[in-house]
């Protein structure tokens, strides 16, 4: 059969952002992905923050790799579509132990390059946070935290590296690999992929395909997140990311607004055996309320919107599992955990410089651009733009009114170069069935465009969310 120069394997932000990267040489490359879509694994299910990377260990490849995707990140986002918020954080200490860390955290902070971070006294913090509750004893101001939107960030790299040749295979999970010369033989349920060079960007099963290529330098311990989202009403009552002082085993639980105009509290942070594990409890969910109104006391009074769990790719190790084995053409990109989304790029980046030492990458004449969806609560979203409407009246017959989402958008999702196939695959592209009702008022109508779209039948579409 043919070989690919270049097999990914993950299609996660990852494994999208590398894809991408290659698609800009004139080279043959296929994206493979365990499951029905993009980006369905810790890509979707995460804090949704874009991390300046001063609170890394300082030196290790995460805290350069996330500095770096930082900076990538923002202009990539600007450039494409992606929403993001510039919000900045505050780290609080509650109590004397914590407000004794600061000193040494702000150390850290510029150490990775964050010279803007700086400790702020108590009354500055309320000034900045009003809403904070009564324990503050001090903290960090980081003015150049900001939010911004997984899913697009995910879809975006994937639809510009399909729309630049590369070819995405989904469904495909990597089940074997077999060296035959030059080549690899990797088995998967839709028949075998050839390919010269192999990089490994699993996600949660980064270990499982190290071991089909002979290694055992890692383990993934998948660490269960639950996170909690509020209503929109209670937006106002944070404006920035308020973080804790973290520990040695997390990052803790956070408040931060969303790009949809919401407020999310979480994660928790628990390791499970499980790596399909996605469940919320009735213990996570309880500690994280009592967590947030400990932090935001007003928090008590607004309603829940939605709770999911997401899982890390937590390893043995403290840092990234990079490593590059170029006899074997191999590279493995693991234990990328929390911060996946705001190094992507520079992963990406990274991964070229190791590929190009040892493969001939020569660039392709012209590359293909995207832009993605106005999906973002401070965008001009489609019903809002009269001339579009005007164009397409589908734009402004509203299908989803918790989120304001457009018949047009809809049908724009279903027809993209890589297409919502699911409902979930359907939310996280358009914003819809994720708002108050979380699907009540909307779901007969969307279940009926997908089936309109696409031939299948609308129970079928019900059956997959079930």
């Amino acid at each position: 059969m043919p070989a690919f120069d270049v097999a990914v394997i993950g299609a996660g932000v990852v494994g999208g952002a590398v894809a991408r990267a290659l698609s800009g040489f004139a080279i043959q490359t296929v994206l493979l992905e365990a499951a029905a879509d993009v980006g369905t694994g810790t890509s979707k299910a995460n804090t949704a923050i874009l991390h300046t990377g001063f609170d890394a260990q300082p030196g290790s490849l995460e805290a350069r790799l996330v500095a770096r995707g930082y900076e990538l990140m923002g202009a990539y986002a600007e450039e494409v579509g992606i929403p993001v918020e510039r919000t900045g954080a505050v780290l609080v200490a509650w109590n004397e132990e914590e407000r004794a860390q600061l000193p040494a955290l702000e150390e850290k902070a510029h150490a990775n390059g964050s010279d803007d971070v700086r400790r702020v006294g108590r009354d500055e913090l309320y000034a900045l946070e009003p809403q904070l509750g009564p324990d503050v004893r001090g903290g960090l101001l980081v003015p150049r935290e900001s939010i911004l939107c997984p899913f697009t960030a995910t879809l975006a790299l994937a639809t510009e590296a399909v729309l630049n040749g590369v070819e995405l295979r989904l469904s495909s999970p990597v089940l074997s690999a077999a060296r035959e010369g030059t080549e690899y033989r990797l088995g998967t349920p839709a028949g075998p992929v050839a390919a010269r060079w192999v990089v490994n960007a699993a996600g949660l099963q980064a270990d499982t395909v190290e071991a089909l290529f002979g290694k055992q330098r890692f383990r993934v311990r998948p660490r269960r997140g639950e996170l909690i989202v509020f209503d929109k009403l209670a937006r106002s009552l944070a404006q920035r990311v308020i973080l804790p002082v973290p520990t040695k085993t997390t990052k803790g639980v956070l408040i931060a607004p969303t790009v949809f105009g919401n407020l999310l509290l979480g994660p928790t942070a628990v390791d499970v055996q499980d790596r399909e594990d996605r469940s919320t409890t009735r213990e996570g969910l309880d500690y994280l309320l009592a967590r947030g109104v400990r932090i935001v006391p007003a928090l008590a009074g607004e309603e829940v919107t939605a709770a999911y769990a997401g899982l890390r790719a937590a390893t043995e190790s403290s840092d990234y599992q990079v490593h590059f084995d170029a006899d074997e053409r191999y590279l493995c990109l693991g234990g990328i955990r929390s911060t996946g989304v705001s190094a992507s790029l520079a992963l990406a980046e990274h991964a070229v410089e190791l590929l190009s030492s040892a493969l001939a990458l020569p660039p392709r004449p012209r590359r293909r651009k995207v832009h993605m969806p106005p999906v973002g609560e401070a965008m001009r979203r489609p019903y809002e733009d009269a001339g579009r409407v005007a164009h397409n009246p589908d734009y402004g017959r509203i299908v989803c009114h918790c989120e304001r989402v457009s018949v047009g958008e809809i049908r724009d999702a279903l027809r993209a170069p890589i297409p919502a196939c699911t409902l979930d695959g359907l939310r996280r592209r358009t914003r819809c069935l994720q708002g108050r009702c979380q699907g009540f008022y909307c779901l007969a109508r969307l279940t009926a465009l997908m089936a309109e779209e696409t031939g299948r039948t609308a129970s079928s579409f019900l059956e997959a969310l079930a």
